[in-house]
């Protein structure tokens, strides 16, 4: 079992910041509040994934992590420039959506529900704290993508992010010491695991790969984009360098369904046959099995050192006690088995801490994000540079669901999962008014440019006609191929 003082959060009693990490969050700060909205999201999520977690300031027991800072500055960013014309226009692409309201409702959910299966003082902290993780973080990280350019601008500094911690990770394979450590927060300690070393970086061994794994899609959209493809290399190359140095099978399980999810592209227009199979073969599966079909978990293993079987364990014992947590999650899990109080699954632990009400509202994030791309995928049909960028994001949503059987999702890893579903209301939101446009257009007048006047160019996210001789359509054309062959 865990200690006990663990239960709502436990960490130092005293504040822990490197005056290097002070002097780093300050510039961060800064640098929100005076550069343009579309431009911001880059030094916050810089700093949040360069800080280790365990930077905190404790002001009455109160723990503000470096994190948490950065999500305070960026809603007060948010705040104190909604009355201005050029911010507060458009504060949400297409105001809030059925995925902005899932999630509302997952992190409302969660707190309520935890103080009232834990009335006590350090519950309802230990509630609000997760809030002003999650919600907070998930509303700034949504004001500040708030167009195409901006979602670009994301991927390519997510890009930057893996490629940074990417050559640290391959340091730690060499050198033995995470350099992250050198500063406090987390230990600069290497783990070692069946022999082998399981780098860390500032996310940890079982985090640091799934968080690159995931996003390599997006990676592959700007290499085939044709406006960034050295930025593009460098991400890919620091995300595998990633995966392989955390020597995690769910890093690789990660990356596995991005590739997946990518090699479908040939078959887009032929989904829902394809789910109404996974899920009748699943069923036949579990049919002629001597074990339930989710034992299956058990037989992964890409490491040789991975614990499949108590992940089955754990998910098995949240199936028949499901009685047990439904209603408001339950504390009891740490009881139902060796390990059991360790929840290396997310659909687990947001039931067994939220109760089913939650687990829903969780769930609906991911059906209504797959429901909006497939949509939104429909009505660009035809334009096969924005149907690329939609598969993508669906591919890396698809990457996320098969790691969320893995792991857990900390506040760092949250907040890599956070922009994938800002940038995915973005994107539909786009190719919608891209359709509208479209139909409008043979109603309207084109007037012919006065000489010298500005040329216009069509926003991020309009359908256009493709130039065959672009180096963005020749960049999209051969990758497709290649995933054709």
């Amino acid at each position: 079992m865990p200690p006990e003082h663990l239960r709502f959060g436990g960490g130092t009693a005293e504040t822990a910041i490197h005056p290097l990490v002070a002097m780093y969050l300050l510039i961060a700060i800064v640098m929100i509040f005076v550069l343009p909205r579309g431009k911001a999201i880059t030094p916050f999520l810089l700093a949040f994934f360069t800080i280790p977690i365990g930077q905190v300031l404790v002001l009455g027991g109160i723990h503000f992590t470096a994190l948490r800072i950065l999500i305070l500055a960026g809603l007060a960013r948010r705040a104190i420039f909604r009355r201005s014309s050029s911010e507060s226009e458009g504060k949400y692409p297409g105001r809030f959506n059925g995925v902005d309201w899932a999630v509302i409702l997952w992190t409302v959910s969660a707190a309520i529900i935890f103080c009232l299966e834990f009335t006590e003082t350090p519950a309802f902290i230990k509630s609000m704290g997760d809030l002003l993780d999650n919600l907070g973080g998930y509303l700034v990280v949504r004001f500040l993508i708030p167009d195409g350019e901006a979602m670009r601008r994301t991927f390519k500094t997510l890009a930057a992010i893996c490629a940074i911690l990417g050559i640290c990770m391959i340091n730690e394979q060499i050198s033995h010491i995470n350099v992250f450590g050198l500063v406090g927060g987390i230990s600069s300690a290497v783990t070692v695991r069946a022999g082998q070393i399981r780098s860390a970086g500032t996310l940890g061994c079982l985090y640091a790969g799934v968080f690159a794994g995931v996003w390599i899609p997006l990676f592959l959209w700007l290499w085939a984009d044709g406006k960034s493809r050295m930025v593009a290399c460098v991400g890919l190359a620091g995300a595998t360098a990633m995966v392989i140095t955390s020597n995690s099978s769910t890093s690789w399980l990660a990356l596995m369904g991005s590739l997946i999810g990518l090699a479908f592209w040939r078959l887009r227009k032929r989904m829902r046959v394809i789910r109404w199979g996974l899920v009748l073969g699943l069923v036949a599966l579990h049919l002629v099995m001597k074990a339930p079909v989710w034992a299956l978990i058990a037989r992964i293993d890409l490491t040789g050192s991975s614990s499949g079987q108590q992940r089955f364990g754990l998910l098995d014992m949240t199936i028949r006690h499901f009685s047990d947590w439904w209603l408001l999650g339950t504390p009891e899990y740490v009881n139902w088995g060796w390990d059991s109080w360790d929840l290396c699954n997310q659909f687990v632990a947001v039931a067994l801490t939220g109760g089913l009400l939650t687990l829903i509202f969780y769930i609906a994030i991911f059906k209504r994000s797959f429901g909006a791309i497939g949509t939104a995928r429909k009505l660009v049909d035809g334009d096969r540079g924005q149907e690329w960028l939609l598969w993508c994001l669906g591919s890396s949503l698809f990457a996320n669901v098969v790691a969320h059987f893995g792991i857990n999702y900390m506040a760092q890893l949250i907040m890599g999962f956070f922009p994938l579903v800002a940038c995915i209301s973005v994107a539909t939101f786009e190719a919608t008014q891209a359709r509208v446009r479209t139909t409008e257009a043979p109603t309207q007048v084109q007037l012919a440019p006065a000489p010298g006047a500005e040329r216009t160019y069509p926003p991020f996210g309009e359908a256009k006609q493709e130039v065959p001789n672009s180096p963005a359509a020749r960049g999209t054309e051969r990758f497709t191929s290649w995933l054709k062959a």
